[in-house]
């Protein structure tokens, strides 16, 4: 059986001609990119996956990283977001509050809210799981890239493929390959000529798995939610309750009851 999949981008063969961006909009039927401000810090939004950036006179393409040990995954207090077998980070719209814990604590900056939509979601890349890697497809970006700057595979072939090519070629990138350890690994790797900390925000990541790192702060989500349910629920039975006494009381010297405001009719008539 196959591992988990990945995807491995190489910089120095990279043009920029941003077909990886094209043909993902066209994998996963993304509406028209309207020219919205915040496009203008790294070109993702909510109708775009994949961009390109650049630094050093090199291209970089960012998307989701596919992290092994998800932050999003972890943070997310209804399961919306799931880590599949097969490698891709994926979200199920129908499950999803709309408390964007998501965005806040992925460390790569990749979930956006659909600001323009009449109903918004959390949208992100999926590396197109179920139309295509689901069923042994490649995904849209890596198959529309025209130099073979990202290509699709076994996770663990990309690595033995990366490390090669470092070996075979010394002096053409750093000695790392990014994605292997960092948050305790990703799905998607680079490998580069230069620091690629334009994909983290400006932050500098060690091997650590996010997960641990928010599992303090989620964990009070659930008896959050589970205690404002028992407060409100409380207050509607103590209500409750002193209305049906008012109603036995009125009922028992043939006054008219109070209403939920605690006033009562005088003379027979609503005052």
């Amino acid at each position: 059986m196959s591992g988990p999949k990945g995807i491995l981008t190489d910089v120095t063969k990279c043009i920029g001609c941003e077909r990886c961006v094209q043909s993902c909009r066209m994998a996963n039927d993304l509406g028209t990119v309207l020219p919205f401000r915040w496009l203008l810090d790294d070109g993702l939004s909510a109708v775009r996956w994949c961009s390109v950036l650049r630094k050093d006179g090199k291209f970089v393409r960012k998307q989701c990283m596919h992290c092994m040990q998800p932050a999003c995954v972890s943070a997310c207090p209804v399961g919306a977001l799931q880590k599949t077998a097969e490698g891709p980070v994926i979200y199920d719209s129908t499950k999803c509050l709309g408390c964007r814990y998501c965005m806040m604590s992925c460390p790569f900056g990749i979930p956006r809210y659909d600001w323009e939509s009449a109903v918004p979601y959390v949208r992100k890349c999926q590396m197109c799981y179920q139309g295509r890697v689901s069923k042994g497809v490649q995904p849209g970006c890596t198959a529309g890239c025209p130099t073979g700057a990202t290509i699709f595979g076994d996770r663990d072939d990309l690595l033995a493929e990366a490390h090669k090519r470092i070996t075979d070629n010394p002096d053409r990138y750093l000695p790392t390959v990014f994605g292997e350890h960092e948050v305790a690994g990703t799905s998607v790797l680079y490998l580069a000529p230069m620091q690629l900390d334009l994909l983290t925000l400006g932050n500098k990541l060690d091997e650590r798995p996010m997960p641990g790192r928010t599992a303090t702060a989620m964990s009070a989500v659930p008896p959050v939610f589970v205690g404002v349910g028992a407060l409100m629920t409380g207050i509607y039975w103590i209500i409750e309750r002193r209305m049906k006494a008012e109603r036995e009381r009125a009922a028992g010297n043939g006054t008219p009851p109070a209403d939920a405001h605690g006033h009562g009719a005088r003379d027979g008539k609503e005052g």
